[in-house]
């Protein structure tokens, strides 16, 4: 009876560091995931390019002839 005690305390012990693991896990898969979506969206915000920064600005066209 002692033997089969040690045994299920070690199975619990495996499955309680196999369900900390899976937490892990998926925690920095989600917090990836939400930098990438980040990191993403200010791409697109860099690459933006508003032309009212140009309004100030006169816009000297040279005559080809």
């Amino acid at each position: 009876m002692c033997t089969l005690k040690k045994v299920l305390k070690i199975v619990a012990i495996v499955a309680a560091v196999a369900a900390v693991a899976a937490g892990v896990f998926l925690l920095v898969k989600k917090l990836k995931e939400k930098k990438d979506a980040e990191a993403d969206e200010s791409e697109s915000l860099e690459s933006f390019v508003s032309c009212s920064c140009l309004d100030d600005e006169p816009i000297l066209v040279e005559d080809p002839a």
